[in-house]
C-alpha cells in the first residue's frame, strides 16, 4: 500500500478512540482541577505566611528539587515503554524499578543532606529541606502510576492522585485556620507523597493484584538502569534549569526575596498546562498527516504554533498592563515587589508554550539528542545570568535570566539545517503573520460582498 493511501482519518466511533478519548479526558480533568486548587490555596498559603517564611518554604522545595531527578532515576517512560511490550513481566518489572527507586531515594536525602549541610544551611533550613526530601522515599510507589498507565487506564492514576492532593490541601487551609508554624508546611509536602503512595497502593489492590509477587531482578535492573542514565543525566539539567533561579536568589539576597519572586513564578507558571495538553492531543494527528504529504504535515505544525503563540501573547498581555492589580488583588500590598517580576516572566510564557510543541516536533523526528543540548543551553545561560544580574537587579534580574534562557532555548531549535525551518515557523507564529493573513482576507472578502 502507498502512502498516499494510507487512512489518516480518526474514527470517533472505535472503541479505540473511545478509550484514548476516556484516557485523555481524565488526565485532562485532573490537570484542570488541580491547577485551579493550588491556586487558591497557594494564594490563602502565600498570604497567611508572609513572604519570609513564604520563600523559605520554596527555597527548602527548590533545593531538594534539584536532586529529586535521582530519586526516580529517569525510569518513567522506560517503565511504560517495557510494560506494554512485555505485560507478562509485570512484577518483575515493577519490583525492580521499586526497589531501584528505593535506592535512589536514600542517596537524594544523603546529597541533599550533605550539600545542605557543607553550604552551612542554618540548622532550621536544614530541617525543612530534610523533611521535604524525604517524600522520595513514599515517591517510589510511583512505579503503579506507569503500570496504569501502560493500560491506559489514568483515571485509577487521577483518583490516587486527586485524592492525596485534595486532602493535602485541605490540611493547608486547616494549618492556617488554625495558625501553626512554617514547619508544618514543609511536612505536608511530604504528607502528600504518603497520602499519593497510600492511594497508589488502594488502587492496585483494587485490581486485584498484589504487592507480594513483586520480585527483583538484577539482569532486569541492569538493563533498564542502561536506557535511562541518559535521562537522569537530562533530568540533573531540567531540575537545575527550572530550580536554580529561587536558590540562587536566597543565597544572594534573603528568603522574603524568594517569597515576593515566587508568588509571580506560580501564578506564570499555573498556564503551562495548557501547552502540554493542547500538544498532546492533536499531536497523533499532526505526525499520521506526514504519512499523507511533508506539505500537509508542516502545515498542521505551523497552525499548532500558530494557536499557541496566539493564546500565550493573549495572556502575556493582559498581565503585563495589569501586574500590580492582579498582585494587590491576590497576595495584598505585602507583595507588592512581585509585580514586576510577574510583568517579566509572563513573556517566558511564549517560549514555554513553543517549546513544548518544538519538543514534541522533536521526539517524532528522533532529534531527542538536540532537545537534551537546547535544553542544556538554556541551563548555562539561565546560571550565568542569574550569577551576575541578580546582585545588581535583584529579583527583576532573575526573571529576565529566566525569559532569555528560556527563549534561547526555545529558539536553539533552529540551530541545525535539518531544523532550520522550524525557528522560521516559531518566528511567525510569535508575529502572528499567519493570523494576520486570515483577518485581512477575511475583512477583504467581506467588504468585496458588499
Amino acid at each position: 500500500m502507498s502512502d498516499n493511501n494510507i487512512n489518516t482519518k480518526i474514527n470517533f466511533g472505535s472503541e479505540t478512540f473511545k478509550r484514548y478519548f476516556a484516557n485523555t479526558s481524565w488526565m485532562f480533568a485532573e490537570k484542570i482541577f488541580k491547577t485551579l486548587v493550588a491556586f487558591f490555596v497557594g494564594i490563602y498559603v502565600a498570604r497567611y505566611l508572609g513572604p519570609g517564611q513564604f520563600g523559605l518554604l520554596n527555597y527548602a522545595i527548590s533545593f531538594a528539587g534539584l536532586f529529586t531527578s535521582f530519586a526516580n532515576l529517569g525510569m518513567d517512560s522506560i517503565v511504560v515503554r517495557e510494560l506494554v511490550k512485555n505485560p507478562e513481566r509485570r512484577d518483575e518489572i515493577l519490583g525492580t524499578v521499586f526497589r531501584l527507586r528505593l535506592i535512589g531515594s536514600v542517596v537524594t536525602i544523603i546529597l541533599v543532606s550533605i550539600t545542605a549541610f557543607i553550604i552551612n544551611e542554618p540548622s532550621f533550613n536544614l530541617i525543612l529541606i530534610v523533611i521535604i526530601s524525604a517524600a522520595t522515599i513514599f515517591q517510589s510507589l510511583g512505579v503503579i502510576e506507569q503500570f496504569f498507565q501502560s493500560r491506559v487506564e489514568a483515571k485509577f492514576n487521577v483518583v490516587a492522585q486527586s485524592g492525596s492532593f485534595f486532602i493535602a490541601s485541605i490540611i493547608k487551609v486547616l494549618l492556617v485556620v488554625f495558625n501553626q508554624p512554617l514547619i508544618y508546611f514543609a511536612i505536608v509536602q511530604t504528607l502528600e507523597s504518603v497520602l499519593l503512595a497510600i492511594g497508589y497502593y488502594t488502587v492496585y489492590k483494587k485490581n486485584s493484584l498484589s504487592f507480594s509477587h513483586w520480585k527483583f531482578n538484577k539482569k532486569t535492573a541492569t538493563e533498564l538502569f542502561k536506557d535511562s542514565w541518559p535521562l537522569v543525566l537530562s533530568g540533573v539539567v531540567i531540575a537545575i534549569y527550572m530550580k536554580i533561579d529561587q536558590v540562587m536568589i536566597k543565597n544572594f539576597m534573603s528568603a522574603t526575596d524568594v517569597g515576593y519572586y515566587a508568588v509571580a513564578v506560580k501564578l506564570c507558571e499555573a498556564w503551562y498546562f495548557v501547552p502540554m495538553a493542547i500538544s498532546t492531543s492533536v499531536f497523533p494527528a499532526i505526525v499520521n498527516a506526514k504519512q499523507v504529504s511533508e506539505k500537509l504535515y508542516l502545515s498542521r505544525l505551523q497552525k499548532l504554533y500558530d494557536f499557541l503563540a496566539a493564546i500565550s501573547i493573549a495572556i502575556a498581555i493582559p498581565v503585563t498592563l495589569l501586574s500590580d492589580f492582579i498582585i494587590n488583588l491576590l497576595f495584598g500590598p505585602e507583595y507588592k515587589p512581585a509585580a514586576p517580576v510577574l510583568t517579566i516572566y509572563i513573556w517566558a510564557g511564549v517560549a514555554t508554550f513553543l517549546g513544548v510543541a518544538s519538543s514534541q516536533y522533536l521526539i517524532s523526528e528522533n532529534l531527542t539528542k538536540l532537545s537534551f543540548y537546547r535544553t542544556l543551553l538554556g541551563m548555562i545561560v539561565n546560571v550565568v545570568m542569574n550569577w551576575f544580574l541578580i546582585p545588581i537587579y535583584g529579583i527583576n534580574g532573575a526573571a529576565f535570566a529566566t525569559l532569555v534562557s528560556y527563549s534561547l532555548a526555545t529558539f536553539s531549535v533552529g540551530l541545525t539545517r535539518k531544523t532550520f525551518n522550524q525557528l522560521k515557523m516559531m518566528l511567525k507564529s510569535i508575529l502572528l503573520l499567519n493570523i494576520l493573513s486570515e483577518i485581512y482576507k477575511y475583512v477583504i472578502n467581506i467588504k468585496t460582498k458588499d
